[in-house]
């Protein structure tokens, strides 16, 4: 079922939000085999209210496009870390009501359960949307964890500080690049969204689906291509 609670809401109460959420995050098997796979993105200024949302839908594991919606939207909520998918999942979640061909997995381009309140943005737009969907973030926002090995397809766990529990990864996509953050959001384990990331690299740092996704934000960002 997806989520009905209000996204135009104070930080005190997002946080509230966020705390009675997380007891819903499932961090179960893939509920079938993952013939399709999609990224999602947002542009935005950090001062500004207008986002640019999209995803973008490939085959699996051929990485062939299938698919991709656009969106731009107003939201009122203010930009403060750590509470982003307030900002952002309702841009994505009309994103993904727009397509035709529902992906079996979303690779978000943010957090997953690496998050204080194990709530980031992949964690929030799965609960919204009712599907698996996964974190793929270039720079870490919580956890403690040492760098993996320098080799491709190297990782390492990233606990969370307060308990230990492993609340995502990281993993490196290239050679002498920095490692990208991944972490499950719902309805996925952290080893399938390990294992996705690495499956998805072609020669760069992000992950085809993320990268794909982020240069088709940007374009429409820069009105090369109209909303759909």
């Amino acid at each position: 079922m997806m989520l009905t609670h209000e996204w135009n809401v104070t930080v005190p109460e997002a946080t509230a939000i966020q705390k009675s959420l997380r007891d819903q995050i499932l961090l179960t098997p893939l509920p079938k085999r993952v013939e399709t796979i999609a990224g999602a993105d947002i542009s935005f200024n950090r001062f500004s209210s207008d986002f640019e949302a999209g995803m973008f839908v490939l085959s699996y594991p051929d990485l062939e496009p299938i698919e991709q919606t656009l969106t731009r939207l107003t939201v009122d909520f203010p930009y403060v870390p750590g509470y982003l998918s307030f900002r952002e999942v309702p841009a994505l979640a009309a994103c993904y009501e727009k397509l035709r061909h529902k992906p079996d997995v979303i690779m978000m381009d943010g957090q997953g359960i690496a998050h204080p309140r194990r709530l980031g943005v992949g964690a929030h737009l799965g609960l919204a949307i009712d599907a698996s969907v996964f974190g793929c973030a270039k720079s870490r926002l919580y956890g403690e964890g040492e760098e993996p090995g320098d080799e491709p397809g190297s990782f390492s766990i990233v606990r969370d500080p307060k308990d230990g529990a492993s609340i995502g990864a990281y993993v490196r996509t290239k050679a002498r690049t920095k490692p990208v953050i991944i972490s499950p959001g719902h309805k996925i384990t952290l080893e399938e969204s390990i294992a996705l990331t690495l499956s998805c690299v072609r020669g760069y740092r992000l992950p085809e689906p993320t990268r794909r996704t982020h240069d088709l934000v940007n374009a429409f960002r820069r009105g090369e291509i109209a909303e759909g």
